[in-house]
């Protein structure tokens, strides 16, 4: 069921009337919303990973070479797993946002 509101400025300036969202509406929008961020996210983490290149192989074995420049404080090996799991994450994410409830 959608209600309608009627917003009435004391300024005067026009009326204007606010539809409110059914339940379906507000969770299509929230879906869209996720995704839309979580796109973002995944471009983001991308971008983080693509920095790696040249210093980490595809086995995501670190080569020497890393060892001149960045190095997280928790090891290679469990920064890298965090970064994976990262990337898992919000895969995972963003597929709930595209099947829905």
């Amino acid at each position: 069921m959608s209600r309608e509101f009627k917003v009435i400025s004391g300024g005067g300036q026009a009326e204007r009337t606010l539809r409110v969202l059914t339940s379906e509406e507000k969770i299509r929008h929230f879906q869209n919303v996720t995704e839309a961020v979580l796109d973002d996210a995944l471009d983001a983490w991308t971008e983080i990973w693509k920095e790696f290149q040249g210093t980490v192989t595809d086995a995501y074995l670190v080569l020497p070479e890393a060892d001149r420049g960045f190095k997280p404080e928790c090891g290679w090996s469990e920064f890298l797993e965090k970064i994976w799991l990262l990337k898992h994450y919000i895969d995972y994410a963003r597929e709930f946002s595209r099947t829905g409830i």
